[in-house]
Formats: C-alpha cells, sequence, structure tokens
C-alpha cells in the first residue's frame, strides 16, 4: 500500500511540472509574439487604412450580383479588447474598414447589415451611419438594407437610417431615439466616512460633475443644452431618412417590431431570406451572391485570437460621458 501511494505521489508530481513547463511555453509564445509584432510595425508601402485588405469568405447564394454582409452588434464603442495575449481588433474601425473595403469594390452592390446593438458612443455611431451613405452615394445603383436580428436600439439605430430598407424579426426591440448621460453623485457619502475631493482646475467648470462635491445647477443646464443639440440631430435624421413629421415618438421609448412597423420606424417585419428577398427586389435580380469579410491574420494573431481568452471590457460602463445607448 505505502509503495502505491508512493506512486500516485509522483504521478502529481510529474503532473504539476508538465503543467508548469506548459505554462511557461505559452508565457514564452507570447513574449515572442510581441517582439515579432512589434518589430514588424515599421513603415509599410501598402495603405491598410485607406484600401482596406480584408479576406472575402463566400456566405451563400450564386450569381453576378456580389453582396456584402456585415455585422454591427454589441456595443458600439472605440477600443481594443484586452486578451490575455494581447488585444482584440476594435468593432468600429472594424466596420468602417469593411464598408471601406465594399465602397472600394466596384463589384459590390449592395451592403445587407445585420444589427444585434444597444447603440452606444454618438460619435461612431455617426461614423457608421456616415460611411453607409458614402457607400450608396459611391454609385447610383447601390443600396443598403437593414436587418435587426433582437435588438436595433439607439445609435444602432442612428446607424441603421442610411438604409434604403430596414427589416426587423419579429421578436425584435427598436427605437430608443435619443441621448443619456449618467454619472454618480457620491457627496452624502463622502461626508459619512470623511472623504474630501482636492482638484486643481484651471475654471469654475473644469471640475464639471465631480462626485465628491455638490451637483451645481448650471452645470446640469450646460450639459442638457448639450444632449438636446444631440437628440435635435438624431431625430432630425431620423424623421428625413423615415419620411416621419412629428417627433412623439422619438422621445427614448423602444418598440416591438410591430408597434415599429406601425410607426412608420421600419418597412417591413420578417427573417433572413425574407431580407435577401427584399434585397433582390431593390436590385432588380433573381440570385445574389453574398460574402462576407475577415481580417487577415498571421499566425500568432490565428494561434491567439482562437486560445487566448478576454478579459471583462468595462469600456462602455465609463462615465459620465454622453451615449446613443439604451440602458434599461
Amino acid at each position: 500500500m505505502a509503495n502505491n501511494g508512493s506512486k500516485v505521489g509522483c504521478w502529481i508530481a510529474i503532473a504539476i511540472l508538465v503543467l508548469m513547463l506548459f505554462g511557461s511555453f505559452l508565457a514564452n509564445i507570447g513574449l515572442t509574439a510581441a517582439v515579432l509584432a512589434g518589430s514588424s510595425a515599421g513603415y509599410s508601402d501598402y495603405p491598410v487604412d485607406a484600401e482596406p485588405d480584408l479576406d472575402e469568405i463566400w456566405s451563400q447564394g450564386h450569381g453576378e450580383t456580389k453582396v456584402v454582409r456585415i455585422s454591427l452588434s454589441g456595443v458600439i464603442m472605440r477600443g481594443q479588447p484586452e486578451r490575455l495575449f494581447g488585444s482584440g481588433s476594435d468593432m468600429v474601425e472594424s466596420i468602417l474598414s469593411q464598408i471601406l473595403a465594399a465602397r472600394l469594390d466596384p463589384a459590390v452592390r449592395a451592403i445587407l447589415l445585420e444589427v444585434d446593438s444597444p447603440g452606444g458612443a454618438v460619435t461612431p455611431s455617426d461614423e457608421i451611419y456616415t460611411a453607409l451613405r458614402q457607400f450608396k452615394e459611391s454609385a447610383a445603383d447601390r443600396v443598403v438594407v437593414v436587418f435587426i436580428r433582437d435588438l436595433g436600439a439607439s445609435g444602432a439605430y442612428y446607424a441603421a437610417m442610411a438604409g434604403d430598407y430596414i427589416m426587423a424579426e419579429p421578436t425584435a426591440i427598436v427605437g430608443s431615439v435619443g441621448v443619456i448621460m449618467q454619472t454618480l453623485n457620491m457627496k452624502g457619502l463622502a461626508d459619512m466616512i470623511g472623504l474630501q475631493s482636492v482638484t486643481i482646475a484651471s475654471g469654475a467648470n473644469k471640475d464639471m460633475l465631480n462626485p465628491l462635491k455638490e451637483v451645481d445647477p448650471q452645470h446640469l443646464e450646460m450639459l442638457q443644452e448639450l444632449v438636446d443639440e444631440m437628440q435635435n440631430r438624431f431625430a432630425g435624421i431620423v424623421m428625413e431618412s423615415r419620411g416621419i413629421e412629428s417627433r412623439a415618438l422619438l422621445d427614448g421609448r423602444v418598440f416591438t417590431a410591430g408597434q415599429a412597423l406601425n410607426g412608420n420606424l421600419i418597412d417591413g417585419i420578417g427573417y433572413w431570406h425574407d431580407a435577401v428577398d427584399q434585397l433582390k427586389s431593390l436590385l432588380g435580380v433573381d440570385k445574389v451572391y453574398i460574402v462576407r469579410y475577415a481580417e487577415k491574420q498571421g499566425f500568432f494573431d490565428a494561434l491567439f485570437a482562437a486560445e487566448s481568452p478576454s478579459l471583462p471590457d468595462f469600456t462602455a460602463m465609463e462615465s459620465p460621458r454622453f451615449l446613443y445607448l439604451w440602458k434599461p
């Protein structure tokens, strides 16, 4: 029995040693990848920002009419999600690159934008909307169809205003035309536990919304003016795009697909194949060849994208900031 116990202990020690060696191996690979990435970050003779070089993947369909499907999923926010080794791609830059690649390809007749997003930051939402508009304006026969799967709210709905046709699934939530800015004031709590704010600022308004000071009504008034101006732009774009004369429904509320259709906030209710059929109708063709883009990856990029877990991303939780975001 003692001999068996010694054998078990030996195997446990070997297993621990193997795990330690494997961890060391992964760490060394990570360091090597970082060094290689740094050494290759010099000048390149290819303008990757002006002419995105993306892999083209056949999605579905046949024919000569080429369509690109682009996904707008998650919170619309700039930033690269951190991974255990390296970082992921910026979702906003990725979408903008895909739209630009489609615009520069004369064979592309349409973009099918798949939306599942609560919105996000104001400027990135506007950038995506503008990029889609530029795609349409680059050729007279180009169209954009928006397909809302589960959620198309706030900044995501803002971007959808570039669409020639907006279709939502029967169970989708749509709308939330509005701007939000939130923060916490902890003055009362700070007084209770003896915390005091010490701020060196260049003006009376530089320390605006300091969470450890009393809220200044003048600061709230200033910020409300900014929010109202951003809302006016959002509502104006929706009214122009959708042909709506009243702002009664543009007060931040969300709608079911049926309610959105009745309020002329979308054009139709259906599923993926219905959106594709509508796209064919707008293009005046019977068949479409649908592709999607993927960023080119080197060996280490592919390895760590597959094996390295993502770390929590709290970018969207940062405050205060102006957001086209549905935050129930």
